[in-house]
């Protein structure tokens, strides 16, 4: 057996490795591409570097071919669009999601390139640094970022009839506020949720303004997020 065989053994190993713990992230949150789904893109990509790499030594010194070991890596950036495409999706009250799924398959195909041509500090770095930005990073935006920002979320309990949203609406309007999106959620009983994104003015009463959505007839309970 040749001695590079070791060496392929090893990377693709890595691959399934690397891929699998970014994988597990998504497939923990059940995210629209898991486990396996991310372990096959590192693997593949992996495996394509090592074909770049060993799969044409025999024609190195071939007068009639051209060597470069980037080119297959080239195609697989370009190809992997299409399955990181598929995992954005448009919900049916025309949310987008599905952006960080697409971006952390985008990201093992570089890990499993990178270990591929035997790269792999900077591709175990990216691996834990992948998990930083899934795991801590969106407490620093709820916890940091969003307090600091002009868009609020509020959700609000309130009775299921006809015009009673649009009382809210009102209530927001006059306080200067635009609602960017609505979510309405089954409730109990005759109550349903409603999730209101609204941008807010600068200087804006929170208190005042949950007092007077707290007055309109029909509201039974507000949370902000």
């Amino acid at each position: 057996m040749p001695e590079y065989y070791y060496t392929i053994v090893g990377r693709l190993l890595l691959a399934l490795l690397l891929g699998g713990i970014v994988g597990w992230e998504r497939e923990y949150h059940n995210k629209q591409a898991g486990f396996k789904t991310h372990v096959l893109v590192c693997l593949s990509s992996c495996l394509i570097m090592l074909i770049s790499i060993y799969g044409f030594g025999n024609l190195v010194d071939h007068p009639n071919a051209r060597f470069d070991p980037a080119r297959l890596a080239a195609q697989a950036i370009s190809g992997i669009g299409f399955l990181a495409g598929g995992a954005i999706l448009v919900r049916p009250d025309l949310v987008v999601s599905g952006l960080t799924t697409a971006a952390t398959l985008w990201m093992v195909m570089a890990i499993g390139l990178g270990v591929g041509t035997g790269f792999y500090f900077a591709s175990i770095l990216a691996t834990v640094l992948v998990l930083f930005t899934t795991l801590a990073l969106p407490y620093v935006e709820y916890g940091i970022i969003r307090k600091t920002s002009r868009y609020k979320t509020v959700s609000i309990t309130m009775a299921d009839r006809p015009g009673q949203l649009g009382q809210i609406a009102s209530v927001l309007g006059s306080e200067g506020c635009n609602i960017r999106h609505v979510n309405l959620h089954d409730g109990k009983g005759e109550l349903i949720r409603a999730e209101l994104t609204i941008s807010m003015p600068p200087g804006q009463d929170m208190l005042e303004l949950t007092d007077r959505l707290q007055a309109v007839d029909g509201v039974s309970d507000i949370m902000w997020e």
